[in-house]
């Protein structure tokens, strides 16, 4: 909390209908314990109350939450809000009580103490703008749509394993376009008992099959895949469930897709977009993923180690007496780490500087979830560079990239 001289210190116990709160003076000194309930109503009080101790400017709050509609009040009202993980709160119970007891009350007393005693070691959260928090909805939205599609997707596959494995070979992709309408028109191997090569060729065409390969080729999968053990009324009852899932999915394809657009037009009119998307292989969706995860505020990292740890891509240093030993780091962000450690994967197919770190880490034994991540860190801090002086990513100032550019031509006249 550098900067800030707080005249009281507050902490919060969140639930999802009602907040325990308590106040602290600069003593230890409990000058308020309150319930407010989560509604409109509730919060304006909880604002009112607060803002009776003095400027809301200095008085710090703490709660187990990093987002959500109470953190938001707080930060849009003027209150510095400092998040913390609750695993960190529950280690902090037994400095307090030897019980290891549990209250929501107690735990408001603690947060606000914890605040009190090391604040300096709590970064304060700021409000992040209308834009940022705009495009964090419709990126989360999209990341949980494309996981639920996955998981629908497992489950139709594994039912198809079930009763007819020959509908699994026939297209690459079981969620595509045109492998749900194969799926929608013939749900069981008796529906495509009568399939043809000419019938087959006419329904490729009508789909704009992209024609890799011939309806000869497609049937010959169709056919040479193992028979399925069910008798004709189970095989119908797969046919209607394999009929469900197929609405399902094209819907969520859809709305994907929908959101998707949504998201380019968002990421667009960010101040920050282009910054993102000037690295190589960041796309649209992936640099969208990034920067509602990495925010606008600036002042939010305190040095580039804090931000390589937040995103995941530093490991961690266990020491005790003579062992020593380094993992794998469990505590971050994982939406950022996912979003990084999927450019950085994507980059070292587009630029040589990327993929000759990736393969020196696989050189020294490293596998290649772990090369990826280092090749994540060593973009994070190129990209930290760029976002902390409001400047996109040129290949020209970045020295350890230039020795992998190709050489610039030689002139007629020389």
């Amino acid at each position: 909390m550098q900067g800030l001289t707080p005249h009281h210190y507050c902490g919060i116990d969140w639930a999802s209908d009602k907040h325990d709160v308590c106040v602290l003076d600069p003593a230890g000194t409990i000058r308020a314990q309150f319930v407010v309930a989560h509604t409109a109503e509730g919060l304006a009080g909880l604002i009112r109350r607060l803002s009776a101790f003095g400027p809301r400017e200095q008085l710090p709050v703490l709660i187990e939450r990093p987002s959500g509609l109470l953190v938001d009040t707080l930060a849009e009202e003027g209150f510095p809000v400092a998040p913390m993980h609750p695993n960190a709160l529950k280690a902090m119970r037994p400095r307090y009580s030897a019980a290891r007891g549990k209250s929501d009350p107690g735990d408001a007393y603690i947060a606000a103490d914890v605040l009190r005693t090391d604040g300096h070691r709590i970064a304060l959260r700021r409000a992040p703008s209308d834009g940022t928090k705009a495009l964090r909805a419709l990126v989360r939205t999209r990341d949980d749509l494309v996981a639920t599609r996955v998981q629908l997707a497992n489950q139709l596959r594994s039912l198809l394993e079930g009763f007819w494995p020959g509908a699994l070979n026939i297209f690459a992709d079981l969620v595509s376009g045109i492998a749900l309408t194969f799926l929608e028109r013939y749900p069981t191997p008796g529906h495509a008992a009568h399939l043809s090569e000419g019938r087959l060729a006419q329904f490729l065409t009508k789909q704009g099959y992209c024609g890799r390969r011939s309806p000869a080729v497609l049937l010959s999968r169709l056919r040479s895949a193992a028979l399925g053990r069910t008798g004709p009324q189970e095989c119908e009852a797969r046919g209607a469930a394999v009929s469900g899932f197929v609405p399902v999915l094209r819907a969520l394809q859809a709305q994907i897709r929908d959101l998707e657009k949504r998201i380019e037009a968002q990421l667009a009119a960010h101040p920050d977009g282009a910054l993102v998307q000037s690295f190589p292989r960041t796309g649209s969706v992936n640099a969208a993923q990034i920067l509602a995860e990495l925010g606008d505020d600036r002042e939010r990292f305190t040095s580039f180690e804090h931000f390589a740890a937040e995103a995941g891509v530093c490991p961690v240093t266990f020491q005790s007496g003579k062992h020593r030993g380094v993992g794998f780091r469990q505590a971050c962000n994982r939406r950022l780490r996912g979003a990084v450690t999927t450019w950085a994967d994507n980059s070292r197919h587009a630029n040589a500087w990327a993929a000759s770190t990736y393969k020196e880490a696989k050189a020294r034994g490293c596998d290649h979830p772990h090369a990826v991540r280092i090749l994540a860190r060593a973009w994070l801090r190129v990209l930290w560079r760029c976002w902390k002086n409001h400047e996109p990513y040129d290949v020209q100032q970045h020295g350890r990239a230039l020795p992998f550019l190709d050489p610039p031509p030689v002139s007629a006249a020389a």
